[in-house]
């Protein structure tokens, strides 16, 4: 890459140093990168001594929820293949650096040009895969030069991004590093055709398939299901990925309205936290369910009378929310009125309807949702209160809603598939035994 890129990425390297002094998570993130070539050492003697066929990125969490069901039908139909996974963002190396042990997971060193040498000269990939969002300069230019082929998956481009600024020059040279990338969906494509990148396929989200899994494969949780027989047939509301501006909507809308429960999952949380999203739901009919928890281990019978006299259940663990929405008759997903709302196909695959705040203007899901009844925006107290009222006086209305979602997720379910056809040449359709 030229001068100028190097000298950003070496910017971008400092201001991490600097904002480590106050963030727990940049110290993890630089600690974990300082570790990665000793680790990458090992697992190569250990997993891969002749190198690992294919190389996974994804930037954090959200990213490998999207790579998941690619790594996880490689593992199905060759469990021999060595994969190695990196992360950027301690959000998600730290919660899938044990995601199987036959993979190797580490933290992706920064993009200078001395770390992507020593980075492929010890791993020797034969295939690299980024994931969405992932377009750094000298890994793939390095990539390119020893002619590994690099794929680009579940990517999504708009207008305003700088591949189509007229002084983008250099990152649509970047693009021009990729072997295919396949895209969400059509717009995208003429996007690249646009700036004459061609090796293109419109393959869809593997969310899609990821949250169909998880509804198909996800085990009950015995004291969700303690909670909601405490209270048969009552509305019940799952707020997932909560952040107190969303509070600051729904809460109010929860208390004024008594035929109405929810399960509350913040979308981070301390005990400060906690003990204040207690506080305004009202601390005499509110729960944390690592309390609940125990008393359910204690005494299911007693549990079960303690939930009758309970409306609020709040989630104050992480790894529950994607099997929580099986429970609800609607969810709220949180973040909209913030950096962005969190993942909407988690609940719509449940057949309920979603509701969210106006920032999802990046997500396409959202307004697919919105055009075909399953999802709803909301802009305010006002307009929540409306939505929550016609779904709770309208039960017809809201399990159309939710048969409207399901139908919509269900319609973009195979992206995957297309993927793992094109790529490794596997035919995860065919017919099973």
């Amino acid at each position: 890459m030229n001068p100028l890129y190097n000298a950003g990425i070496a910017l971008y390297k400092s201001a991490a140093h600097i904002t480590a002094i106050r963030s727990t998570k940049v110290r993890h993130m630089l600690k974990g990168q300082a570790e990665t070539m000793d680790r990458l050492q090992a697992f190569r003697r250990t997993l891969a001594p002749e190198g690992f066929d294919v190389w996974i990125h994804a930037a954090s969490l959200g990213e490998f929820e999207q790579g998941r069901p690619v790594i996880d039908a490689l593992l199905t139909e060759h469990p021999e293949t060595k994969i190695l996974l990196t992360f950027f963002s301690p959000s998600g190396y730290e919660v899938r650096c044990d995601y199987d042990p036959r993979i190797a997971v580490v933290y992706l060193p920064f993009d200078k040009p001395s770390n992507v040498e020593r980075f492929l000269d010890i791993a020797e990939p034969k295939l690299a895969i980024f994931v969405k969002y992932e377009f750094w300069g000298n890994y793939l230019t390095g990539l390119q030069r020893r002619s590994i082929p690099i794929y680009l998956i579940s990517s999504i481009f708009r207008p305003g991004q700088i591949f189509f600024r007229p002084w983008g020059g250099m990152f649509r040279n970047i693009l021009g590093c990729f072997s295919h990338i396949f895209v969400q969906e059509d717009a995208s494509r003429r996007l690249l055709e646009g700036i004459g990148i061609t090796n293109v396929t419109v393959a869809g989200d593997t969310r899609f398939d990821r949250v169909s899994t998880i509804r198909d494969n996800g085990r009950l949780i015995p004291e969700i299901e303690t909670f909601k027989d405490g209270a048969p047939g009552t509305f019940t509301l799952i707020a997932g990925s909560s952040w107190p501006k969303d509070e600051d909507i729904y809460i109010p809308i929860l208390k004024a309205n008594t035929g109405m429960r929810a399960i509350i999952a913040p979308h981070e949380f301390d005990a400060h936290r906690l003990a204040e999203l207690r506080r305004r739901l009202g601390s005499n009919c509110t729960m944390l369910l690592s309390d609940f928890k125990r008393l359910f281990d204690k005494s299911p019978a007693e549990a079960h009378k303690v939930a009758s006299k309970l409306r609020y259940l709040i989630i104050d663990c992480f790894g529950l929310l994607s099997r929580l929405y099986r429970y609800g008759d609607a969810a709220y997903i949180g973040g909209g009125f913030g950096a962005g709302i969190h993942n909407i196909n988690e609940a719509a695959v449940f057949g309920i309807p979603v509701i969210f705040g106006p920032n999802n203007k990046k997500f396409i899901e959202a307004r697919e949702l919105q055009e075909c009844g399953g999802g709803f925006c909301i802009d305010g107290s006002k307009s929540t209160e409306n939505v929550f009222r016609r779904m709770t006086d309208d039960m017809t209305f809201t399990r159309n809603s939710g048969k409207a979602a399901k139908d919509y997720i269900a319609s973009k379910i195979g992206a995957t598939s297309i993927i793992m056809r094109d790529i490794f040449k596997i035919d995860t359709n065919k017919a099973k035994p």
